[in-house]
């Protein structure tokens, strides 16, 4: 008896956790791909890249930024996450950098061409979703999405899980 209610006990424990994982808020994941990039990938540095105050790595590497279009909530949360700007704050931003000759990332349609340009491309830096990221890329950091964002951020984790 006592063995049966432990073992109820421990899957309900079991049970619990997964739910809970289930609906623990998405995180983004920054990501390149195969080859390293030669740099320490903290916040600052990728928050410099991401900016484009930093344009190549230590060997020289040239260094491809990408974004998601501009009404895109993963978009909204990435530079409010990392950057602390709203995309608002961002378009000035660029507009300035702009005329002293720095053009803002390239944009991307989607999560997957984001993974595919990553992919393909020696230097790329890019964002998904957690649910997202696979094998083909390199988490080199975890970003939590604003509290104000997280429900779009889900509702797209759950529009690519509904897809697969």
């Amino acid at each position: 008896m006592a063995r049966s209610r432990s073992a109820a006990w421990a899957m309900l424990l079991l049970c619990s956790a997964a739910t809970w994982a289930a609906q623990s808020p998405p995180h983004i994941d920054v990501v390149t791909g195969a080859a390293p990039i030669d740099l320490r990938l903290d916040r600052s540095q990728l928050r410099d890249i991401f900016l484009k105050r930093v344009v190549i790595d230590r060997s020289g590497t040239a260094l491809v930024p990408l974004n998601m279009p501009p009404d895109h909530p993963l978009r909204a949360a990435f530079s409010e996450a990392l950057l602390g700007k709203t995309p608002e704050a961002l378009r000035r931003f660029w507009n300035e950098r702009y005329f002293q000759g720095v053009s803002p990332p390239y944009v991307v349609r989607s999560q997957e061409a984001m993974l595919r340009f990553v992919t393909e491309t020696p230097g790329a830096l890019g964002y998904v979703v957690s649910c997202r990221a696979d094998e083909r890329v390199r988490v080199v950091a975890e970003l939590p999405v604003p509290q104000d964002l997280a429900d779009a951020v889900a509702a797209l984790c759950a529009a690519s899980q509904a897809g697969r």
